[in-house]
């Protein structure tokens, strides 16, 4: 297409623009419009692809990061898989704060994330803008004529794919005018001074929160024959900067490991940045002779040809240089990062807060829903800490060990408060079958869990205090069997965290199948404790009430653990099913 009809009719390339001539508000509106279904497109396609691969990326990012090299290699397939380093990141701070993964470690898959982002340019440079509207099409009839969530979600992939080439085809159509407007000429002839092209890159990037959506803006004006080579490395060099700075913005007031993460981001693509400022003209040269040549155009013609993929392959070869350079020195780059964003001193008094729950992963609901599940450990923990110390304090202990098994709960509260906001907020994104069961057995977990403190905090801590107050003694032998009744509650706990942050379905079982075991103890306390009862001990009635009172709430408490239990069964069916 040689021009744009409006009001300036249509203009050959090179043909001159009065500025007064230029529809502005219709190249505008056209260009936004453009820009808007990249956006979009992008964001659809990312979501698809979450949704289709998300927990597979999470194993793979779990299990193959045992030297650098490969991961950094992990890095590259999850973020081109996913589309977004950010989330990658993301993923990879949640592992350090697990204990799943160093920070030496997650630097190669935090450099290996740049090279997964340079694939969409790759894909960009390709001239398939004709099969946008197939796509569309396609991805359309997939997505709402199938019953099968798989096939709707790579549809609407597919879809999202095909509404990034067309908005590109739009923003091109938009430009065309403007490669016979001469003040524009002019003013990018100005971005071949490497240090513009990065600072409008920066600035870009910052802006729209994506470098995909930059590079994409940037292959397109190249193949328009607007921008040459060298401002094109450059405008992609500021791409590089501008996401790293808006990840660190985003991690201003979460954990030290996401910051010491977003730090990595910013020091590496800054010093690669550096690194390659003083070599623009020289990658310019490599790329020009690695890329395709289209043979029988000349001038802007072939410049608007060549000039797309020589952008895409820059890019790709500025990002894999840049992590074989700096891998081998992941080390000290940790050992930097760690003193330039050291722990936090704890304090006592310091609010509870949240390790895992991440907003960024709330557009990922399966990795979100693995991260409640990390949080759901940390509260377990701290439930069966409490309920491991309470026995022994109730039948034993002082007025500062129960109250101390009190004040335990307060972080419990505190955790489950934060876990059912979370899965709230995570409740109104788009969820398969297979997500909203199990969005519902990690809801009745931190609730369970949360009503075990409770039972522990108000009912058994009263019971010691009453013991104390009243001074009642408890016999060795009741003491034994009180204390067996509490193991066997204690391995349902633990088999039921087990279930839960496993999806262990024979755990779950072992929980449930624990119901005769506690029904046969409970009843041999009962008769031993009606035998104690005509016993003449002093406060023997007390005794009884206190001894009793202790019994049921145990029992309470295997209830509840018999509840997590039961909701693990109907995920781990629907898994095998899927």
């Amino acid at each position: 297409m040689n021009g744009l009809v409006g009001a300036v009719g249509w203009l050959p390339i090179g043909a001159a623009a009065p500025t007064a001539d230029l529809a502005w508000a219709s190249l505008l509106m056209e260009l936004l419009g453009g820009l808007a279904l990249f956006l979009y497109g992008m964001e659809k396609m990312a979501e698809a692809l979450k949704a289709v691969a998300g927990e597979r990326l999470r194993q793979i990012l779990e299990r193959l990061t045992s030297n650098r090299l490969v991961a950094a290699a992990t890095g590259a397939f999850v973020t081109a898989v996913i589309q977004s380093s950010s989330v990658t990141t993301v993923m990879v701070v949640g592992f350090i704060t697990a204990g799943l993964m160093s920070m030496s470690q997650s630097i190669g898959v935090i450099m290996g994330a740049n090279i997964g982002t340079t694939i969409t340019a790759q894909i960009i440079a390709f001239k398939v803008t004709k099969l946008a509207s197939l796509m569309i099409a396609a991805g359309f009839a997939m997505t709402f004529l199938s019953q099968r969530r798989r096939t709707q979600q790579k549809g609407a992939g597919l879809m999202g794919l095909g509404l990034v080439f067309f908005g590109m085809t739009v923003m091109g159509h938009a430009m065309e005018p403007l490669r016979g407007f001469q003040p524009f000429l002019d003013w990018m002839i100005r971005l071949d001074s490497p240090l513009l092209g990065i600072l409008v890159g920066g600035l870009f990037t910052a802006l729209v929160q994506s470098s995909s959506a930059t590079t994409g803006i940037v292959i397109v004006m190249a193949s328009q024959g607007l921008i040459s080579l060298e401002a094109g490395i450059a405008l992609a060099f500021g791409a590089n900067i501008g996401t790293c700075v808006t990840a660190l913005l985003a991690s201003i007031g979460r954990t030290r490991e996401a910051l010491r993460a977003s730090t990595v981001h910013v020091l590496f693509n800054l010093g690669g940045v550096l690194l390659w400022l003083p070599l623009i003209g020289w990658l310019a040269d490599l790329v020009t002779a690695m890329s395709p040549v289209a043979e029988g155009l000349t001038g802007s013609a072939r410049l608007a040809a060549e000039t797309p993929r020589q952008i895409a392959n820059a890019h790709t070869v500025f990002n894999i240089v840049n992590t074989l350079v700096f891998l081998p020195f992941a080390g000290q780059l940790a050992r930097l990062v760690e003193y330039l964003v050291p722990d936090r001193p704890w304090q006592e008094s310091e609010e509870v807060v949240a390790r895992y729950l991440d907003d960024e992963l709330l557009e990922t609901p399966i990795l979100a829903l693995g991260r409640v599940r990390l949080e759901l450990l940390t509260q377990g923990e701290r439930v069966r800490e409490m309920l491991a110390d309470v026995l022994p304090a109730v039948l034993q202990g002082d007025v500062e060990e129960v109250d101390r098994i009190a004040a335990m709960d307060d972080m419990v509260d505190a955790l489950h408060g934060q876990i059912v906001t979370y899965i709230g907020r995570l409740s109104t994104q788009s969820l398969g079958e297979k997500e909203g069961s199990e969005l519902m057995e990690l809801l009745e977990a931190t609730n369970s869990l949360e009503n075990i403190g409770d039972i522990i905090e108000t009912n058994l801590v009263r019971l010691g205090r009453e013991r104390i107050e009243r001074r009642v003694s408890v016999s060795q032998g009741t003491a034994k069997v009180l204390t067996e009744f509490h193991q066997a509650v204690s391995r349902a706990l633990d088999a039921a965290l087990q279930a839960v942050a496993q999806k262990n379905v024979s755990a779950a079982h072992q929980v449930m199948d624990m119901k005769m075991e506690i029904n046969r103890l409970a009843e041999a306390a009962a008769v031993h404790q009606s035998r104690r009862l005509v016993v003449e001990a002093p406060n023997r009635l007390e005794a009884y009430t206190v001894e009793m009172d202790i019994l049921q709430n145990l029992k309470r408490i295997y209830y509840f653990t018999k509840r997590m239990a039961r909701a693990v069964v109907p995920t781990v069916q629907l898994e095998d099913q899927a």
